[in-house]
């Protein structure tokens, strides 16, 4: 069993990471199995996110995440959904992080406060990406196994967190680089197609 109060700040600092993974890609899963985690036992919470083991909050995570469950699955309506919750998933997992860190010194938590929104930010620009990408398909299953997809890697790094933090916070930053560097080739694909359209229009 992980105990939060006690794990040396790398340890703490790999846990956060894989959460703010898992939050970027499903808030409302992350918060639901970390509260079930606590309020079974099997993972001591630090004083500041006691409330997550409450059964209001696990019963409205749930709900939540049996909305996003469905309305996620909705081509283009999933882009709409995504957009909206970059006010709520950025800002959800820094405050989760600050509050996972109230232990440690003001700098340090407000490094842990900005681990926590910076990779859920990554981790949430790469899922939007790669919505916009398969939303043109006339099908729907890409759309559907993408999200399905992203619940599962949510839930399982969540988990994988509180057993093996150094092995999640590994994971999550490997897909991290992975999204920046597929970020970085489609950029340099767009810039190279409106270079050959100029030079086309020019000529």
């Amino acid at each position: 069993m992980l105990n939060v109060l006690q794990i040396p700040p790398s340890e703490l600092f790999a846990l956060l990471a894989a959460i703010g993974f898992a939050a970027g890609l499903n808030l409302y899963a992350t918060i639901a199995v970390l509260g079930l985690l606590a309020r079974f036992g099997h993972l001591p919470l630090p004083p500041g996110l006691l409330l997550l083991a409450g059964w209001p909050v696990i019963a409205a995570s749930l709900t939540l995440f049996v909305i996003e469950f469905f309305a996620d699955k909705i081509p283009a309506f999933d882009l709409l959904w995504n957009a909206l919750h970059t006010f709520i998933r950025v800002p959800v997992a820094g405050l989760l992080a600050y509050q996972a860190t109230a232990q440690l010194s003001p700098a340090h938590q407000l490094l842990a406060t900005l681990l926590g929104a910076f990779v859920a930010l990554i981790a949430h620009s790469g899922k939007t990406a790669a919505r916009a990408a398969v939303t043109p398909s006339p099908e729907p299953f890409s759309n559907i196994s993408l999200s399905v997809g992203e619940d599962v890697l949510a839930i399982s790094l969540t988990w994988l967190a509180t057993r093996h933090p150094y092995l999640a916070g590994t994971l999550a930053t490997s897909f991290i680089v992975i999204i920046v560097l597929l970020t970085r080739l489609v950029v340099r694909a767009m810039r190279a197609l409106f270079r050959g359209a100029e030079h086309e229009l020019t000529a």
